[in-house]
């Protein structure tokens, strides 16, 4: 069992997964970080000074006297959450397009022309073929 689980942690595709994981954890934080100290101040400025990660929907108010808590939907704190999304799939998107670029210029390039080694190993093996 412990062979089988080394094998399936060896895999290349395993680990591709852990770093992508690991890196778009930061890249999220990175892209939380934009939104909520660097575009949403220059809105709430448009907007009069509106905090939107503080707008929400009273349904019942706090009670200070029986204790209880406020219960209230905060779509403001939704509103930052889809404003980063659409951010993160913007960047990705011009990532993936970049690599796909790069790969059709990869597929595009003309072959290396054979080294001399390349050239003297076919001319062998065709005196080979002869016999």
């Amino acid at each position: 069992m412990f062979k089988e689980f080394k094998d399936f942690i060896a895999r290349g595709n395993v680990v591709d997964l852990a770093v992508g994981v690991i890196v778009g954890a930061a890249f999220g934080a990175v892209v939380k970080s934009l939104v909520e100290q660097v575009i949403m101040p220059p809105i709430g400025l448009a907007t009069g000074g509106l905090d939107f990660s503080q707008l929400k929907y009273v349904l019942k108010p706090a009670d200070l006297a029986a204790k209880t808590a406020e219960v209230a939907i905060s779509y403001g704190a939704f509103v930052n959450t889809v404003i980063n999304f659409v951010i993160i799939a913007f960047v990705i998107f011009l990532v993936v397009k970049a690599v796909n670029s790069l790969k059709r210029q990869e597929a595009a390039a003309p072959p290396a022309p054979p080294s001399q080694s390349e050239i003297l190993l076919t001319e062998i093996r065709d005196l080979l073929k002869k016999g």
